[in-house]
């Protein structure tokens, strides 16, 4: 049997993100896909435009919408309007075209693809890695990048991850029409959904709809009563949403994403923005930086993948963990937080920036700081 030099199991866009990027670097790479398709794939399917500066060739063209106001409102009253940036606006893209889009430029790249690859085992034998499907194929490879979602059991087994995984639980659907949502405008509704919200990102001749609760998440979330609360607000019926539920894995904690010649990228990684929920953002971020680093140590430029775990704590952890304390406190109390937070006269904009990812939730929190930092000190004097 041939050792490649890495097998990514999950062909969504986090792996095949990696997978491009180590192609294009002569390495022997495969795809392990237990349901390559282009059928629908419920998702939000929001990104920063700051995305394209991890690829060569451009991304607008499956794009379908380039989102250049940001709406927030509570409870379909109280709207606040924010613009976007030119320089660095918000991307709304299906989510099946993208990862659809992505695979072809790693096939295009020399990469392999094994599709109804159900993996059931991942063993390390002698330095090489053993990888079993359901169906008794197997393939060994110099390392692996796990990429297969939210669901993956492998982070457990192999150590790797938080500790406590943590779970958003969402609702992610689609209208076949685009109601009287504006064009290029994105909404969130803050006050429908406890410890959450709702969402309608446009796309070119449709609409994505989500919901999303983030901290007592233990029971299911009441989508009709939401639904019938926030649809009509935008010129549609309830009826006409076809969508699912899943639990989104979350961000919640600094912790290692990688081990001998193993990684973690995407929502296996727990990535996801603990306070808005992007995910596909670090999904591609995480891809790449994972496939530079498996260069390096293919290379035999470093010994270890560790680079990787410190560089996405620099580059997203950071962030986050100022996101996650945001999210706490938020929507525990999201009236108050609406009020202070929302409608204060520059935070939708900096929600705006930190969707297009000009400004990360570390550097709110500086400026909030040094804002309290300066009321203090004229109180003294």
């Amino acid at each position: 049997m041939t050792v490649i030099d890495v097998a990514i199991i999950g062909g969504g866009a986090s792996g095949t993100c990696a997978a491009y990027h180590l192609a294009t670097k002569g390495k022997n790479v495969c795809i392990l896909e237990k349901n390559i398709s282009s059928l629908e794939r419920t998702c939000s399917g929001g990104m920063s435009a700051a995305v394209q500066n991890l690829f060569p060739f451009k991304l607008l063209p499956i794009v379908d919408e380039v989102i250049t106001n940001v709406e927030f409102s509570w409870c379909n009253t109280d709207k606040v309007v924010a613009e976007l940036s030119g320089s660095s606006p918000f991307w709304i893209v299906k989510r099946e075209k993208l990862d659809s889009f992505l695979l072809d430029q790693a096939l295009n790249s020399s990469c392999n693809l094994l599709s109804t690859f159900n993996v059931v085992d991942i063993k390390k034998i002698s330095n090489i890695w053993q990888i079993t499907a359901l169906d008794g194929r197997q393939i060994e490879a110099k390392a692996v990048v796990i990429a297969d979602g939210s669901q993956s059991p492998w982070p457990k087994t192999f150590n790797l991850g938080p500790n406590q995984q943590k779970f958003a639980s969402t609702f992610s659907g689609r209208i076949k029409r685009k109601g009287n949502l504006r064009g290029e405008t994105a909404r969130f509704e803050f006050g429908l959904v406890k410890n959450g919200f709702a969402w309608a990102f446009p796309l070119s001749n449709e609409v994505n709809i989500g919901i999303g609760t983030f901290l007592d998440n233990k029971n299911s979330i009441p989508v009709n009563e939401i639904l019938e609360s926030f649809l009509p607000d935008l010129g549609f019926d309830p009826s006409e949403v076809i969508g699912r539920e899943k639990k989104l894995r979350i961000w919640n904690g600094h912790y290692k994403l990688n081990g001998e010649g193993i990684l973690l990228i995407g929502d296996a990684a727990s990535l996801c923005d603990p306070f808005l929920a992007e995910g596909l953002r670090p999904a591609l971020i995480s891809g790449f930086e994972a496939a530079k680093n498996l260069i390096y140590w293919l290379d035999g430029e470093v010994n270890s993948l560790d680079a990787y775990t410190k560089t996405m704590q620099r580059n997203w952890g950071n962030s986050m963990a100022w996101g996650k304390r945001i999210s706490q406190v938020f929507y525990r109390f999201p009236k108050v937080g609406y009020q202070l937070g929302v409608k204060r006269r520059t935070a939708p904009k900096r929600i705006a920036q930190i969707l297009s990812g000009e400004m990360s939730y570390e550097d709110i929190a500086k400026r909030v700081i040094k804002r309290l930092l300066l009321q203090n000190q004229s109180s003294k004097s």
